[in-house]
């Protein structure tokens, strides 16, 4: 098996330990055992500021990610994207999508797209590249199948994969999340985040 060197896990959960913490600690703990290094950021303790749509970023022609006008940690994040070989894109599902802290990272992405003054549209950056891995875990109050078909958690963050380059080749819907307090990962859904950890680095 050929291991990619680095995989990025980002997480948009505002809660320690909850469904969104535990199911990303499952796929990391697999794919370290496969041999990857990985390093994991967590958006509600990391510097980001609000996009400000002033679209500065997009403005700057070539396939390297724009400079955006905030002096904040998202140059960091952007650079850690461009190093890794593969991600981990999570966030639980808060009224019928991601959470603001997802969102808020997801418009910040802005950088990669070009979109000079005068255009009808963007261009992503990463399009004409060789796509990289991802794999997007996201959970619901409701059962998963029925959140994946309803809410567009899943559909924000598979943009976000495409927005950076990357392929999802992988997902899980941790569904029933509200029936308990302090719920748990079921065996069944351990199992799921050894399967999409293979698939991350095959």
């Amino acid at each position: 098996m050929n291991v990619p060197r680095r995989i990025l896990t980002i997480n948009g959960s505002y809660r320690d330990g909850g469904v969104t913490d535990q199911t990303v600690d499952s796929v990391v703990e697999s794919l370290r055992a496969l041999g990857a290094d990985v390093e994991s950021i967590r958006l509600r303790d990391y510097p980001i500021e609000f996009c400000l749509n002033c679209r500065q970023c997009m403005q700057q022609p070539g396939e390297a990610p724009g400079q955006c006008v905030h002096d904040d940690g998202m140059a960091a994040l952007v650079q850690k994207i461009e190093e890794a070989d593969g991600y981990v894109l999570a966030a639980p599902t808060n009224f019928y999508s991601v959470t603001a802290l997802f969102k808020r990272f997801l418009e910040r992405l802005a950088v990669y797209g070009y979109w000079p003054w005068g255009k009808p549209a963007p261009v992503f950056r990463r399009a004409k590249l060789p796509k990289k891995p991802a794999v997007i875990l996201s959970s619901c109050a409701a059962p998963g199948l029925l959140g994946r078909i309803s809410d567009s958690t899943n559909k924000s963050l598979g943009k976000a994969a495409e927005t950076i380059g990357a392929k999802v080749v992988g997902s899980m819907v941790t569904g029933l999340v509200s029936q308990q307090p302090k719920p748990h990962l079921t065996p069944h859904a351990h199992r799921r985040a050894e399967v999409l950890a293979e698939r991350l680095v095959a």
